[in-house]
This record gives structure tokens, C-alpha cells and sequence, in this order.
């Protein structure tokens, strides 16, 4: 029934029509179009036969100013439903049409590249879009539509030409995108050995967006690459202090830094961190340090001292890990850390570790730009709440 319903709605715009152009030709009765090709039409709609549906209405309707609206809503339809074929041919007999107004077939234009970005066929899409933009005819729509398709094709240049024009045609900011294109060449010509234009790549990246994170963390790494450790210890302490949601991603090349470097010390560098920015992968790293330096109890009392003050999972599977290590007897309450142990790593497994701070997106790894938004760097890694205690509550209602 809901699918009849749905094949109805594009009958609904075809008899406004109608009934409209009834009415300006002085026929008022406001009754059901009668012409047997819309009423051919309808049977083919509720026999579900939308291509010979098409072809009726299509030849039903005179194009021009009053009725392109049914096409372009008929056209939209279909490729909201995914028959984007149809949409297709919908979208094209439109554009045919040579009485078109340059407004209306300029829109037809974008709805047929629209089409043939949902069908995957970017190189006719890229070619609408850019008439668009040529013609002067929704420009930023085409725009942004072509900066999406060169994003799929990660052309990375030519979505920094987009981008500039786009910022340049409205008020909105596109610091942080260009920005990331910027990121996306370097890492590109570091993977093809170009470590020169990498470094050119990082720092037009930082000259867009001074706070872009991404670009400090890889300049971090290619100096530590590069041996310069200390260099990169210090590098990436700036991250930490730009964006301490990301103080997890460079934690290994941190500890790796510091490790190398003669002037800093990693125990007391992930303490000071600790204190700044706490985070799960930072404790469980300095537990690891306090573990290999000072034993079981010393690790036990800082991940026991983390879990009063946040509710974490992967620091209490750390905590009842070592819990189990500290006796190796068979003894009942072993047994039953054991089977706590268990259920902390399953409900673990199934935990993300990322969300996007624009649309609630989730993710077990980092995507710089949002898998469902496409936005730029708003996906972050996740924080652990902070433990309420009873007292609190009551103390805050008391209030």
C-alpha cells in the first residue's frame, strides 16, 4: 500500500497541473483530469509499469514554464527511489526540448548530473556540472557538486581550485577542507619519496589553517622518520596542546620519540600528559611504563585511580587483566574476575572508538573527513565519561 501510495505522488503533481491549466482555460468543475493518456498513465503507475508511466506523461505534457516542474519532480522521485535510469530519461527529454527556458534548463542540467552521479558516472556529471558553472547557472551547486566528484576521484588539486573559487563566491569559510587537501598531497608525495613537496604540502596546509591538527601530527612523524627526534617530541607536545582529543592517535610515535630523544624522559613526559589530557590509550600506555618500571601494584593503583574518576572499559579489561596476573591459584575469586574479564571484552569488541562531531557518526578508526557527513576533521575520538557517584546526585539535587 505504501509503495502505491508512493507511486501516486508524482500522479498528485501531474493533476495540479491539470487541474490548473483547466482552470485557466475556464473549465472550473476542479474534477479528476479525464484525458485517456493521464488517466493510461495512472493505470500504468498502479499496474506498476513506471517506464510506460514515463512515456505517457512525457508526451501527455507540453513542456514549457507551467509543466516542467511535474518532470522535474517525477525525475527526483524516481532517483530518490534508486531507479535512476528512469530519472535519467525523465531529465534528458527535458533538456531537449528547445522552447526551455535557460533558467529551467539549466536546472534540468543539474538534475541529470545529479542522476549520473548517482548512477557512478562522474565523467558525464564533471561535464554538466561544468557547463554550469561556465553558463553561470547554479553555480555553487555545481561547485560543490564537482568538489564531491573530485573527492571520489581524490584529485586533490582540483578540489583546492573549487574550494578557492567557492570561498570566494560566498561568506562561508573553506580553511579547514583546503587545509586537508593540502594533507592529502603530502601524504601522497611521501608515498611516492617526494619528502620535499611533502614538507611544502604541510606547511601551505598550516599557512590555510594554522590549527590544523592533521598537518601537525604529520610533520611530527616525518621528523621522527627523519631521526630528528626531539624535533618531533616537540611537535607533537604542540598537538596536544592544539587538540588533546587527538593525543591518542600520536601516542605510539610519541613514546617512540621520546624513547630516542636524550631530553626527555618518556615515565615523566606521560605523566605530565596524563594530568593535561587524560584518555584511556595514555593511561594504559604510562601503565604500562609504571608496570615494566615499578610492578603490578604500582600499574593496579594508577588504573584503580583513573577508573574513580572515569567510567572506561578498555582501562577496567587493563585493571581485572592484571588482576588475574597478580595469582595464579585457582582460587574462586579468580574465577569470577575471569568471567568479568570475559564480558568486559565482549562488550569491548563492539565499542567505537570515533565520533563525528557534526552528524553522531561512529566509527572503530579515524577517517579524517566523515564516512556519512563529509565533513572535515570532526571526527574524534571518543572520551570516557566521568563517574557520578551518588553523593554527587544527591548533592546536586539537594541544590
Amino acid at each position: 500500500m505504501i509503495e502505491i501510495l508512493f507511486l501516486l505522488l508524482p500522479v498528485a503533481a501531474a493533476s495540479g497541473w491539470w487541474v490548473a491549466r483547466r482552470e485557466r482555460g475556464g473549465k472550473r468543475d476542479g474534477g479528476v483530469p479525464s484525458h485517456p493518456d493521464f488517466l493510461r498513465g495512472l493505470n500504468y503507475l498502479l499496474e506498476e509499469q513506471p517506464d510506460k508511466a514515463i512515456d505517457t506523461f512525457i508526451k501527455l505534457a507540453e513542456v514549457d514554464g507551467e509543466t516542467v516542474e511535474t518532470h522535474l519532480a517525477l525525475g527526483s522521485l524516481f532517483r530518490r527511489r534508486g531507479e535512476v535510469d528512469r530519472a535519467i530519461r525523465i531529465h534528458q527529454n527535458l533538456i531537449a526540448r528547445k522552447h526551455l527556458g535557460p533558467d529551467l534548463r539549466g536546472y534540468a542540467l543539474y538534475e541529470l548530473g545529479q542522476d549520473y552521479m548517482r548512477a557512478g558516472l562522474l565523467d558525464r556529471a564533471e561535464g554538466l556540472f561544468e557547463e554550469l558553472v561556465e553558463i553561470g547557472l547554479h553555480r555553487l551547486s555545481a561547485l560543490n557538486a564537482l568538489r564531491e566528484i573530485y573527492q571520489q576521484e581524490r584529485d586533490w588539486l582540483r578540489c583546492l581550485r573549487v574550494a578557492e573559487r567557492l570561498q570566494s563566491l560566498t561568506d562561508q569559510p573553506m580553511t579547514a577542507e583546503m587545509a586537508h587537501y593540502h594533507c592529502e598531497l603530502a601524504e601522497d608525495a611521501h608515498r611516492k619519496q617526494d619528502f620535499d613537496g611533502a614538507r611544502r604540502c604541510l606547511t601551505e596546509a598550516q599557512m590555510v589553517d594554522p590549527n590544523c591538527i592533521r598537518a601537525a601530527m604529520l610533520e611530527g612523524m616525518m621528523a621522527l622518520e627523519e631521526g630528528d627526534s626531539d624535533q618531533a617530541v616537540v611537535i607533537f607536545l604542540r598537538v596536544a596542546k592544539r587538540g588533546a582529543a587527538y593525543v591518542p592517535e600520536i601516542l605510539p610515535s610519541l613514546i617512540e620519540a621520546a624513547e630516542r630523544s636524550r631530553r626527555f624522559d618518556t615515565r615523566g613526559l606521560l605523566e605530565d600528559l596524563a594530568k593535561r589530557y587524560p584518555s584511556p590509550p595514555l593511561l594504559l600506555s604510562l601503565g604500562d611504563v609504571v608496570l615494566q618500571e615499578s610492578g603490578a601494584e604500582a600499574a593496579l593503583d594508577l588504573l584503580t585511580l583513573y577508573l574513580s574518576r572515569f567510567a572506561d572499559l578498555a582501562v577496567l579489561e587493563r585493571l581485572l587483566d592484571l588482576e588475574t596476573r597478580l595469582d595464579l591459584g585457582i582460587t574462586p575469586g579468580r574465577h569470577r574476575i575471569a568471567i568479568a574479564l570475559d564480558v568486559v571484552r565482549q562488550l569491548l569488541s563492539g565499542q567505537p572508538a570515533y565520533q563525528c562531531e557534526q552528524c553522531g557518526f561512529q566509527a572503530r578508526a579515524l577517517h579524517w573527513q566523515c564516512p556519512s557527513c563529509k565533513c572535515w576533521g570532526r571526527v574524534v575520538p571518543l572520551q570516557p565519561e566521568p563517574i557520578v557517584r551518588e553523593t554527587d546526585r544527591t548533592e546536586a539535587s539537594s541544590a
